[in-house]
């Protein structure tokens, strides 16, 4: 063993453990949920993948003797040439750092955004292996080992104070753990409210991750890469709102912009624990906890609503129908007013050992 238990007796798990044992037989059959250059705006939904390049998608060209795209062409051409450098030395620089080496040059931060992207796809590598590396903003906390490129032992603890979710992924190596479970939670005071509840020791062995919001490219290959090498379940604790169900369907199939790199990121495995707009009635959360859907919140909820993935997943779609017939939203904060503790006592222990995910 790893790590001494302190958490739950083992029968607290049973839910957790048949319903990694469903994903493992999953896996095994080789389909299914469980399994894990062009122009990025064309892409196709695979169930096992999530959000991918389309095959035979639009392709733009760009080309040094015309006037509209000779500028493009040359940065495209000077980034690539900071690449070669890169590689060459063995050195890495983030995006940020490119940019400042001629910000009058580039413009703005969004353009070497897109041309890094553009370089990724039409390599088909993933940026890491360009050497641009990314800043991570995500933590981590729990069950956890691993040892970084470096050599720095890394331990992750289940007390009030997390870790930095590593700028190389790709490096992290010897992961050791006895996690039952992974959860992502969507906001980083959610996330800290948790381990000042102690649930990680409560709860373990279990590990947790955030990414303090729309989550960063670190933090999604972090997620993607705890998945692929530990097998257990995977869950997601959102706001029931639209911007919620979008960080979560981020994680579980990934992005368009992305959608190149959908293999690295996309954990498909993943389940929706909270919170549920179907929660909002049957926990009796007062109503003046609730916030009013924004004509913004209603036409992003239509749009996820309108994506391929959603058919599907049959419940996740009656949730949010639930969502669009009341015209509410709430936060997981809603549940303090049941009780100061009743998110990390009652509302996740219940749902995870009765099974409570969809």
């Amino acid at each position: 063993m790893a790590f001494a238990p302190v958490g739950p007796e083992a029968s607290f798990f049973e839910a957790l453990d048949q319903h990694r044992a469903s994903l493992l037989a999953a896996l095994r059959r080789g389909g299914g949920e469980p399994a894990g250059g062009g122009t990025r705006l064309a892409s196709r939904f695979e169930d096992s993948v999530g959000l991918q390049m389309a095959p035979h998608c639009t392709r733009r060209k760009i080309k040094s003797d015309s006037p509209k795209s000779a500028k493009n062409f040359a940065l495209i051409l000077k980034i690539l040439s900071m690449i070669y450098k890169l590689v060459q030395s063995n050195s890495y620089a983030t995006k940020r750092d490119i940019y400042y080496t001629d910000s009058q040059l580039f413009g703005n931060q969004t353009v070497v955004d897109n041309i890094i992207n553009d370089i990724s796809c039409m390599l088909k590598v993933p940026r890491m292996s360009l050497h641009i590396s990314s800043t991570s903003k995500g933590l981590i906390a729990g069950n956890l080992r691993y040892i970084e490129e470096d050599g720095t032992k890394v331990h992750c603890a289940c007390g009030s104070t997390a870790v930095a979710v590593p700028s190389n992924i790709q490096g992290i190596r010897n992961i050791i753990t006895d996690a039952k479970f992974l959860l992502i939670v969507e906001k980083d005071a959610t996330f800290q409210r948790l381990l000042d509840d102690n649930f990680c020791n409560r709860m373990s062995p279990c590990i947790m991750v955030t990414g303090k919001g729309v989550p960063d490219l670190n933090t999604r290959l972090l997620v993607k890469k705890l998945w692929e090498t530990l097998h257990v379940p995977v869950f997601t604790l959102v706001d029931a709102d639209p911007h919620g169900i979008e960080i979560m369907c981020i994680y579980k199939y990934g992005s368009m912009a992305m959608s190149f790199e959908a293999h690295n990121l996309t954990v498909p495995a993943i389940r929706w624990l909270g919170l549920l707009p179907s929660d909002i009635k049957r926990l009796n959360i007062p109503k003046d906890t609730l916030i009013p859907l924004t004509k913004r919140d209603q036409m992003k909820l239509d749009s996820v609503l309108k994506r391929p993935y959603v058919t599907c997943q049959p419940f996740w779609r009656k949730e949010m129908e639930i969502m669009a017939d009341c015209k509410m939203k709430a936060e997981i904060q809603a549940l303090t007013f049941l009780s100061s503790d009743y998110l990390s006592r009652v509302y996740l222990p219940n749902k995870l050992k009765f099974g409570g995910w969809i």
